[in-house]
């Protein structure tokens, strides 16, 4: 599977977990230099307290488009040490 934003592979791996119709990447499938820090947080009922990460790609910004869950509730391991991409993000395989 590929994540692409603004015309760049921003993530890539042959072992995706798919989970509400969303493909979580390993951590180390991500090109880090396209990720950057974000403060912003929610709440899954069951899966707990997601982070974010911002991406930033050819000079444009693209605010909370990943998160991951760096502690998930029991039932949820499956997402762990794991990121999953919205706002305009393309996964395709």
């Amino acid at each position: 599977m590929k994540a692409v934003w603004n015309g760049t592979v921003i993530a890539e791996s042959n072992d995706t977990v798919v989970v509400e119709g969303n493909h979580y990447f390993p951590l180390d499938s991500l090109k880090r230099e396209y990720f950057t820090f974000s403060n912003h947080k929610t709440t899954c009922p069951w899966k707990g307290q997601a982070s974010y990460f911002s991406l930033l790609v050819n000079g444009e910004m693209n605010t909370d488009a990943a998160w991951y869950y760096a502690e998930p509730k029991s039932g949820a391991e499956a997402v762990a040490d794991r990121v999953a991409f919205w706002k305009g993000v393309q996964v395709s395989a």
